[in-house]
């Protein structure tokens, strides 16, 4: 097996392989161009998005700068998800974001990690874990989330929160290691922050 191939196993692989540098370095140059861009050319921008990343939907929006290891060549993401400025994605492996996330400013979402073992550092070894991220969540400004990890559905992530293991669906959770704080509920019905009340009559409706 390739280190190539190696990078989506899980098992212990050299990034610095010739011809894993060799497509990386034509896929950073893309990212180039695209962060890049001027504030006016968004069509410029959601075509480089397209040729960039593994799977985009209808509606996404990514605010430059935005990093990625591979360009953003393991990255997919569903419809109408929106990225604050510097959203940085360690995509050496797939990861996954479910329609209407939204990542705030500064989010780091890593699929590489490297062994504990100082011997295997010292040779520069690496793995990578996938990253499943699911559908209209909001992970919050300066979240970090590390290899292998799944966060469910609706979920919200607090800011500055280092996810380590798996959130479930329907839960705020923050901290460091980020933690269940409580489930989305009835309250979350009648008050958007703290005391602030939704006006439901005042909100347009969406079909």
């Amino acid at each position: 097996m390739s280190m190539k191939e190696r990078m989506h196993t899980g098992e212990l692989y050299l990034p610095g392989d010739e011809e894993i540098l060799a497509e990386q370095q034509k896929l950073l140059d893309r990212l180039y161009d695209f962060n890049n861009t001027r504030p006016t050319e968004m069509d410029k921008r959601q075509a480089l998005l397209k040729e960039m990343f593994a799977e985009i939907g209808e509606g996404c929006y990514i605010e430059p700068p935005f990093h990625a290891n591979f360009g953003g060549s393991h990255v997919h993401f569903g419809n109408h998800i929106y990225a604050n400025f510097n959203l940085t994605i360690v995509d050496d492996t797939h990861i996954y974001v479910g329609d209407c996330t939204m990542f705030g400013p500064n989010v780091v979402v890593a699929s590489a990690g490297h062994p504990i073992l100082p011997e295997l550092r010292e040779q520069a070894y690496q793995y990578n874990m996938p990253v499943h991220i699911g559908k209209n969540c909001w992970i919050g400004a300066g979240a970090i989330i590390v290899p292998g990890v799944t966060i469910g559905d609706n979920t919200v992530i607090g800011a500055g929160s280092v996810v380590t293991k798996d959130i479930p669906a329907n839960v705020v959770a923050v901290g460091n290691p980020c933690r269940v704080l409580r489930e989305i509920s009835e309250h979350d019905r009648e008050f958007y922050f703290k005391d602030r009340k939704i006006d439901w009559d005042s909100l347009e409706k969406k079909d």
